[in-house]
């Protein structure tokens, strides 16, 4: 059982919303936090979770801190000399955090760095200041949860420097693998330079011996991925990226738990940056907004007209070629289609490229535009996500959310919260198996024909705006986890 009258979690990331936000890891961490202290104790076998965020001290942190205060200066040991750190708290949404601030994280003015030796000198640099913090604040640790390679050498500094420490010798330890193929690779000499040894474990693979996620993954008393079917997945050579042996080894402590969506933030009853509100029961007053946003983009105002979207970053994960090439197996149905979003370059120019080949159907808009990609859940009939792999994806709940039905390949967390079945009672969307032009040709002419059933189609799009994606579901699901841990729960 835990000594404590609440089970304390130190959540460490690298980025966390509203304070700073690069990738889904910031929504994460911007809202797990406070649902898991949102959770009534009646759901929690009586027991309290106190959840305090860590994150850097980014300098482009830039939304005003309402109050922000020193709690601790310290050193890190280093073989050249100690490096100072310090640690200021302030409050975001009821949730205490921290910012770690030290000589590598304010002389990078990137949160990410496209040099590797930067970013780990930056984030081993973090992950140890992170649990020193707690130690001189004297805030006992019961659950460290780290998250990506950015702050898995937390959990790794944990197993194998700190095994005895009065300090830490009941603190449990989870990593979350939101996108694992980025390991931090190229971190080999500054874990050295740290003295942080490399990992013997005969069940890794050599290269991953001083890499920081595989370390973490090796370390940690549990190790989570952003959904249970990515879980899976991530122990076969397809998806492992070359872990898969190691992951099957630790099969028992690899278990996946769905993102949430802070519904309130996503909500079409009452998002201003659409023309017209609606909730399920008001789907006739959504048409109002198809019909907007076909007028926005000069497409033939047609509500009859299945009109396809895609929000996406553009790059071969997300399998926007399949899209572009799948449309154009399609060219003798009737549909629209509007693409948005910034990033490779050639898929970029693929975009522009089909829009010129249907320039009455298609629409390229190649740019970040988040009012935009509202107006386009609000308006869109089919949301399409064929991604070669995605551990968990959030623009499927969103697009749920609106009633635009989701369109996507069968892989991770799309599998998990995309039901194409026969049973109109639990569809709620369209998948297809293999990655290619023609797998997603099939899933469009059915998705096509089904919306010439507008009774069949409102069914999917009620199914997909009832579905519960709420961070307090996702978060209990962590609790039980931490409890788990901690011998709490059997």
């Amino acid at each position: 059982m835990s000594d404590y009258k609440s089970i304390n979690v130190l959540f460490i990331a690298s980025e966390a919303a509203p304070l700073i936000k690069v990738g889904g890891l910031g929504d994460v961490a911007g809202s797990l936090p406070k649902a898991l202290n949102n959770l009534p104790a009646s759901l929690l076998h009586g027991q309290n979770l106190d959840v305090r965020l860590v994150i850097p001290f980014h300098s482009k942190i830039t939304q005003m801190l309402n109050t922000i205060q020193l709690v601790a200066s310290f050193v890190i040991p280093h073989p050249q000399g100690n490096i100072p750190a310090r640690a200021f708290l302030t409050n975001v949404e009821g949730v205490p955090v921290y910012l770690i601030e030290g000589s590598s994280i304010l002389s990078d003015k990137d949160v990410y760095s496209s040099d590797p030796s930067l970013d780990a000198q930056k984030y081993i640099f973090f992950s140890l200041a992170a649990l020193e913090m707690a130690r001189t604040i004297n805030w006992r640790v019961d659950i460290l949860h780290a998250n990506d390679w950015h702050t898995a050498v937390s959990v790794y500094d944990l197993k194998i420097r700190r095994p005895q420490d009065p300090f830490f010798v009941n603190t449990k330890s989870v990593l979350t693998m939101h996108n694992m193929p980025y390991m931090g690779a190229g971190a080999e000499k500054v874990l050295h330079e740290f003295g942080i040894p490399g990992c013997a474990c005969p069940t890794l693979p050599e290269w991953g011996r001083n890499t920081p996620l595989p370390l973490g993954m090796y370390a940690a008393d549990q190790i989570l991925t952003v959904s249970p079917n990515y879980a899976k997945e991530i122990m076969t050579p397809a998806y492992g990226c070359g872990l898969q042996d190691f992951l099957s080894s630790r099969k028992e402590s690899v278990a996946g738990i769905l993102n949430g969506l802070d519904e309130s933030k996503w909500d079409p009853t009452t998002d201003k940056a659409i023309h017209y509100n609606y909730g399920p029961a008001q789907l006739d007053i959504r048409t109002k907004n198809k019909l907007a946003l076909q007028t926005e983009f000069g497409l033939e105002k047609n509500e009859n007209i299945p009109l396809f979207i895609l929000i996406s970053r553009m790059d071969q994960q997300k399998g926007v070629d399949l899209a572009i090439n799948g449309f154009r197996l399609i060219r003798d149905l009737k549909w629209q289609a509007i693409l948005l979003g910034t990033g490779d370059a050639v898929l970029e120019s693929a975009c522009r490229s089909l829009e010129v080949e249907f320039p009455q159907r298609v629409r390229a808009a190649i740019r970040f535009d988040l009012h935009l990609s509202r107006r386009m859940y609000a308006g869109g009939d089919i949301l399409v996500i064929p991604s070669r792999y995605e551990p968990c994806g959030l623009t499927q709940m969103i697009a749920m959310r609106y009633g635009c039905v989701p369109l996507a390949r069968a892989t991770g967390g799309l599998t998990d919260t995309i039901t194409d079945t026969e049973d109109l009672s639990k569809k709620n969307g369209f998948l297809f198996t293999n990655a290619t032009a023609e797998d997603f040709a099939e899933a469009s002419t059915r998705a096509i024909n089904t919306f010439q059933n507008q009774t069949e189609w409102r069914k999917l799009q009620v199914n997909g705006m009832n579905s519960n994606f709420s961070w307090e579901k996702s978060a209990l699901a962590y609790a039980e986890i931490y409890m788990k841990l901690l011998g709490d729960l059997e």
